[in-house]
């Protein structure tokens, strides 16, 4: 390949990242431009520019943008002899996404982690280069995995370059080069390579305006004129009609061959593959001579070896626009009678559907078959494209609204709201039956409450849960609780119908048959809380705890898995909250299910803030950040919020306050105001600051209920009001908390119960309380809790001049502060101590050694803990190479050489 004309600056851009692949760093890029501009000119550049080193190649295509996974298919192909080297979650997901194994459907972005791994695997031989073409073209599943792998490279000597028109949403944020037509000296000297005539300078200038420099305008613009336009005859140049659009220069020159080469590009348009065999089986079915592809050759419009390629994209949409309907509906029904309906039965599924003439039963099921494999492979956008052209394909009135609705429900899954919502209207003018509507109307709710979080989802999905009373017991009562908990996440903000309501509602809905499941038994829970009280609703709430111990299967523990640990915090139950919130994130990882991993991450490290494991519930807060990030999940900062606040970090609290109120709003979920202004309350009072604190309090706190966090502010509010003063605001929140302490009975509520009432007793009934107080919470493990009886007691001891007994009790506090990292609080006990006498030690100045990254602090902390590093890969979406390049700078920097001496030198 020569030298690009005009293209310097642009390849020596990618000369330096295949350089810095060859260093053992990776990169990833994004070229973009307008069709015919040199993106794929430029790919070859940089294919020629990696040898020695491995090349793997994919292009999207238009007709195979519904096959779920086939652009990661065809990139992976070459490197699927290291598929065993992956952990066995990862082998598992990529194997059942390519269709290689049969599995539950993967989450995608374990399937982004295993291509990434296996990518790595590879480059470890030598570099890697990935080249993927007209990316705006790809099948929605490989672009996103693609995408996903391409934010997580690090340091495993792999690149993954990009070329789209316009790149998909995946890709944003990527690093991008814009590429541009050439300017006007370059454009002129690529001009003069295909002349063949002599070129009048007049028509000259006008081409390269017209063209605006696009490199395959310029070649193909003078094929199109005569001699006579080339020399500037006929009063040219206003006579030149240039046109700007180069498919329709394409499809002239497609039009003037014969009818055999313009029908045998038309299938090669179609059979997106480019399997050669695959298409002259088809051509000797439409009866399409040999021969027929000198002439497309010939026109170098089409190439037909090891594989068919078209010259350019805009070649191939030409050649299939081209066609008329009848020929097109010919074409795909040639290669579905050549495709093997055994080892390729979704292809040839859909090129029946697009060569069916009008509805067609049989081919509707084919794609219902496809449409349900897409679905265990993951392929969620292919199995919605699936259903939506086998309810195109139905004439029986049913059979259309059902495929039209799985459809809808399919694109909601995808992220294709609009779509669903436009498959929905299809259905408006059909009678619909009591489920088809119930099923409508599920649907509905999903887009309202995964787009606006709460506001719109309650209404709906009660009128869902209604219409499914006399139809599915089952299903109802699970809908009756997902209508509860999006009630319960609106709150304050609720639009539509509120958890009273809709308790109200499930409280006549029928009753299981059987003996009731878990989520028969925490719907019970719900219904008797919103309908009747706390303490009405604690025996339920105990029957679903012990619920979850009861054989339920591991796909129905993860379905209700944060709904349960929800569960465990209403009750004040500290041991149950630890321990099924750990199960719920070992499921989800164990499942793969990484969509699911922030809320599980999130919800496990508030039992660590709880517990005193400030620096564990970092850990998990770092690594709930990387997931996100790699997942663009949209969770609001719930535990760093709370961390923040544990921390006595006021700046980085306030602002993170302001961030979740101002994101939790805009979507309607009010009963994030309640859990960011309970973490406020108790910065507040960790400060001494108790007119803030109380003013946060009283909003947490304010109606409709919380999830969980409106519980803890009351305990806020109390120590606040009464340090201020406000006796009878304080006794009015106590009143609301002692129903659940005596209720719940357990030692944690009761700790809390007997501390408040201290803080609003005198002398004698006071010290009893702070002891009770003391003893219930140690018994716990809220060590947060138990540090602050502590120090409640020894501030109430000071004021009653009983200096040595409050410095023993201040001491105890101090120091369980300080050891858990609780600054604000540690300092206010230093002060009641140097107020009862007593002298702090001056700290001993902290060696100030080499700073690790916050990426090399999570790898160091996961290998002290003794995860491997496929493992730690695993937890922070990056690869097993990039853990080791990590750890190699954390050895350097901390001045150790093994994974043993981690202990001693991380705090």
């Amino acid at each position: 390949m020569g030298e690009l004309i005009g293209r310097g600056d642009e390849c020596r851009i990618l000369d330096r990242l295949v350089d810095a692949t060859r260093a053992g760093q990776s990169r990833a890029l994004v070229l973009r431009g307008e069709p015919g501009v040199g993106k794929t000119a430029l790919l070859d550049h940089l294919a020629e520019r990696a040898v020695p080193g491995r090349v793997a190649r994919t292009s999207g295509v238009q007709a195979e943008m519904e096959l779920a996974y086939a652009g990661v298919h065809q990139l992976c192909l070459p490197f699927l002899d290291h598929l065993d080297r992956l952990p066995a979650p990862q082998r598992g997901a990529l194997g059942t996404a390519l269709g290689m194994t049969e599995g539950p459907a993967p989450d995608r972005f374990l399937v982004g982690l295993a291509v990434l791994n296996l990518f790595s695997d590879a480059a470890s031989e030598e570099p890697l280069l990935c080249l993927i073409d007209d990316e705006q073209w790809l099948d929605r599943a490989s672009a996103q995995v693609l995408a996903f792998v391409a934010r997580r490279l690090g340091a495993e000597s792999v690149a993954l370059v990009f070329a789209a028109r316009q790149p998909t949403d995946a890709l944003a944020g990527l690093p991008s080069l814009v590429v541009r037509g050439l300017h006007g000296p370059d454009a002129r000297a690529l001009l003069d390579t295909v002349l063949t005539a002599p070129l009048d300078d007049r028509v000259r200038d006008q081409i390269v305006a017209e063209t605006r420099g696009n490199p395959l305008a310029l070649l193909e613009v003078p094929r199109a004129m005569t001699p006579e336009e080339l020399a500037g005859g006929f009063g040219l140049p206003g006579a030149v009609g240039l046109s700007g659009d180069l498919e329709s220069t394409f499809r002239s020159r497609v039009d003037v061959l014969s009818e055999h080469t313009r029908l045998l590009l038309l299938l090669a348009a179609a059979e997106p593959t480019g399997d050669p065999a695959l298409m002259w089986r088809a051509a000797e079915r439409l009866r399409i001579p040999p021969d027929a592809a000198a002439a497309a050759v010939e026109a170098d419009l089409a190439s037909f070896s090891t594989r068919v390629r078209f010259r350019h994209p805009l070649v191939r949409s030409a050649a299939y626009r081209s066609g008329s309907v009848h020929d097109r509906k010919r074409v795909h029904r040639a290669l579905a009678e050549v495709t093997d309906g055994e080892r390729d039965s979704d292809r040839r599924a859909w090129h029946l559907a697009h060569a069916a003439s009008g509805p067609d039963e049989d081919i509707a099921v084919e794609l219902e078959r496809s449409a349900h494999r897409a679905q265990r492979r993951g392929g969620v956008g292919a199995a919605a494209a699936f259903l939506e052209r086998a309810a195109a394909l139905t004439i029986d009135r049913t059979k259309r609204v059902d495929r039209a609705l799985a459809a809808a429900s399919a694109k909601v899954e995808a992220g294709a709201f609009d779509v669903a919502l436009d498959l929905l209207a299809t259905t408006e003018s059909d009678r619909l039956t009591d489920f088809q509507e119930a099923q409508a109307d599920l649907v509905r709710a999903r887009i309202a409450f995964v787009t606006n979080h709460g506001s719109d989802a309650p209404p709906l999905l009660l009128k869902a849960a209604r219409r499914l009373e006399s139809i599915d017991t089952n299903l109802c009562r699970a809908t009756y609780i997902d209508a509860i908990t999006a009630a319960m996440f609106a709150g304050r903000l609720s639009v539509g119908a509120d958890s009273d309501e809709i308790a109200r509602a499930a409280e006549q809905a029928p009753r299981p048959t059987g003996a009731p499941r878990l989520h028969d038994e925490l719907l019970d829970w719900l219904i008797a809380f919103f309908t009747r009280d706390y303490t009405a609703a604690v025996p339920h709430l105990r029957r679903a705890l012990a619920a979850v111990d009861s054989g339920v299967p591991a796909d129905g523990q993860r379905r209700w898995a944060w709904l349960t640990t929800v569960a465990a915090i209403r009750g004040w139950d500290d041991e149950r909250w630890h321990e099924l919130s750990a199960r719920y994130l070992d499921l989800v990882r164990g499942a793969g299910a990484l969509s699911d991993t922030p809320l599980a991450l999130n919800t496990h490290a508030f039992i660590m803030l709880f517990t005193g494991e400030l620096t564990t519930a970092a850990t998990l807060i770092d690594e709930q950040a990387s997931v996100q990030e790699a997942i663009r999940s949209r969770i609001a900062p719930y535990a760093a919020l709370g961390l923040a606040a544990m921390r006595g970090d006021r700046d980085t609290a306030v602002a993170l306050s302001r961030t979740t109120v101002a994101e939790v709003t805009a979507r309607g979920e009010g009963n994030g105001i309640s859990v960011a202004m309970w973490a406020t309350a108790l910065l507040h009072n960790g400060f001494g600051d108790f007119r803030s604190a109380l003013t946060a309090a009283r909003e947490a706190i304010e109606p409709p209920v919380g999830l969980s966090s409106a519980n803890w502010a009351f305990t806020e509010l109390v120590e606040a009001a009464a340090r201020l003063g406000e006796y009878e605001e304080a006794d009015a929140a106590l009143t609301q908390f002692v129903e659940i302490s005596r209720a719940s009975r357990t030692d944690w509520a009761r700790g809390l119960e007997a501390r408040c009432r201290a803080l609003l007793s005198d002398n004698d009934v006071a010290e009893t309380l702070y002891r009770e107080a003391v003893d219930l919470l140690g018994r716990t493990r809220i060590r947060t809790d138990a540090a602050r009886a502590h120090l409640l007691y020894g501030e109430w001891l000071r004021r009653q001049r009983r200096r040595g007994d409050a410095r023993e009790q201040l001491r105890l506090a101090h120091d369980l502060f300080t050891a858990m990292g609780m600054r604000a609080f540690a300092e206010r006990a230093g002060r009641e101590l140097q107020a009862a006498g007593h002298t702090l030690p001056t700290k001993a100045p902290t060696a100030v050694g080499p700073k690790l990254t916050a990426q090399e602090e999570q790898v160091a902390r996961l290998a002290r803990d003794g995860l491997s590093n496929p493992e730690i890969g695993a937890r922070l979406f990056i690869s097993a190479r990039t853990v080791q390049y990590h750890l190699s700078k954390v050895f350097t920097k901390l001045e150790i050489n093994s994974r043993s001496q981690l202990e001693q030198v991380l705090p």
